[in-house]
């Protein structure tokens, strides 16, 4: 299931966070970004009778006027390679199809095959790089690479209704 984020969420997606990121964001910090003008947070959880209601992956995506900016987005390291992420990035596309948005940028670790190859297949297109983007242990400085996706119709019209479809 995906939802918004709520305020009891913050602190299980640091944990997600940290696991994911050499330079985390703390839960405090989370819960401020979401207060700001134009921010959305989409938290998947698994359903189930005997599952945790606790969050086990999310995306976090900032609008500003008709552009958009994925901010973050990841997913439990038990959870990854099941389509978590991406069912968070269609949701995170419907929602900022449905405010208009005309194009939506990110930024992401070029050695980060899995999350490249997905960003592709929703129709993401590389852009662009930015030289020191991610700190990195040690006081290490890596690229990321911007990505940039055109929303285009009639392609979002299968995303409307639910289905994954190229945004090109």
């Amino acid at each position: 299931m995906i939802d918004r984020v709520g305020p009891a969420d913050f602190e299980t997606l640091e944990e997600i966070h940290a696991a994911s990121f050499a330079v985390p964001w703390s839960a405090d910090e989370q819960a401020a970004l979401n207060e700001g003008p134009g921010v959305a947070t989409f938290v998947a959880r698994r359903i189930s009778a005997t599952a945790s209601r606790r969050p086990i992956g999310f995306i976090t995506v900032r609008q500003a006027a008709d552009e958009a900016e994925v901010l973050t987005m990841a997913v439990h390291p038990r959870q990854r390679r099941s389509g978590i992420g991406r069912l968070l990035l269609n949701a995170a596309m419907r929602h900022l199809y449905a405010e208009r948005v005309r194009e939506v940028f990110l930024e992401v670790d070029p050695h980060n095959t899995a999350a490249v190859a997905l960003y592709r297949r929703t129709g993401f297109e590389v852009v662009g790089e930015r030289p020191d983007y991610y700190g990195g242990n040690g006081g290490a400085r890596q690229k990321a690479l911007t990505m940039r996706l055109e929303f285009k119709q009639p392609a979002f019209e299968r995303l409307r209704s639910g289905a994954s479809a190229p945004c090109r």
